[in-house]
């Protein structure tokens, strides 16, 4: 009798957490080895949940991609935290992200205390290995390991790819026992727009100055397939119009280097040649008003 007969097949769902820019959404594009979650240098830039599958001979692996946990300062933000405990009340496993090379501060105490009263197995996952020494990295373990009870600590390296396979090692054998839950070619649930969304976003947050992360938002109004080409038209709304002129840039240039950067992107992720048209357009404080904020998909 082979080893996977004698296994049985494990299905569920995991999400990792952590204080903003802890590493989670590189650690997810690094084990489906896809870009799915947006990932930006600037904290707070992941909105939607995204789904990515994980598919093994004996488990299937669901990734649940949240916002990191903050303090909320607009109704935006208290969406996004209540969000963030709706997913950590379903999932089976949980991964809290440390980064190796910051200290455990007071930001991980807080959600490591707020993860201590759920279903879920905890594990602690210490992130940017590759950034350390290992002195600094067993110090940070001894740290990491004190801040709570979690069922392993496992250090790994999105970048390098080092222990990325013995994380999911780990996180498959915390999930239940469970026939297959998605189909075998599917990589993520959400549909494309979303994901075209999040990529047009992702373009437009690298190189802008630091006020404006929040403050924009993307809906891509519709998708075209013509022949070999898909095109697409997207709306980048900002809050205010001097935020617009910063989106925009000096003739345009700004926005024309957003295109470019997203259209490679989303040509990588529909494996098809895409034609993007880009409008920047103004929703007056749309984080803290509840009918903008559902206009676009909060």
């Amino acid at each position: 009798m082979s080893d996977l007969e004698e296994r049985p097949y494990r299905a569920g769902f995991a999400c990792f957490v952590g204080r903003p820019n802890a590493g989670k959404s590189t650690l997810t594009n690094a084990i489906v080895g896809q870009k799915i979650a947006i990932t930006s240098s600037k904290p707070q830039t992941t909105r939607h949940v995204i789904r990515a599958v994980l598919h093994r001979p004996d488990s299937q692996l669901v990734l649940v991609d949240t916002p990191g946990l903050h303090r909320p300062r607009t109704l935006l933000g208290e969406r996004l935290n209540d969000l963030v405990r709706q997913t950590w009340s379903e999932v089976d496993v949980i991964g809290l992200c440390i980064p190796a090379d910051e200290p455990v501060g007071r930001g991980d105490r807080f959600i490591s205390g707020e993860l201590s009263g759920l279903k879920a197995t905890v594990l602690a996952v210490v992130t940017k290995t590759d950034l350390v020494d290992r002195k600094r990295l067993a110090e940070q373990l001894v740290a990491v390991s004190e801040l709570g009870e979690f069922a392993e600590v496992v250090p790994v390296s999105a970048v390098s790819g080092h222990q990325v396979d013995t994380l999911v090692d780990v996180m498959t054998r915390y999930l239940p026992e469970s026939p297959q839950l998605y189909p075998d070619d599917m990589l993520t649930d959400d549909p494309e727009q979303v994901l075209v969304a999040e990529l047009i976003r992702e373009a437009a947050l690298e190189g802008v100055r630091d006020e404006l992360p929040h403050s924009i938002a993307v809906v891509v109004e519709e998708m075209v397939p013509e022949g070999q080409l898909m095109k697409i038209y997207a709306d980048v709304y900002v809050e205010r119009p001097s935020q617009k002129a910063i989106v925009i840039g000096h003739r345009a240039s700004r926005l024309k280097k957003v295109g470019t950067s997203a259209r490679q992107q989303i040509e990588e992720l529909l494996g098809t040649r895409v034609y993007l048209d880009l409008h920047v357009r103004v929703a007056k404080d749309w984080q803290r008003d509840p009918k903008q904020l559902r206009k676009l998909g909060f």
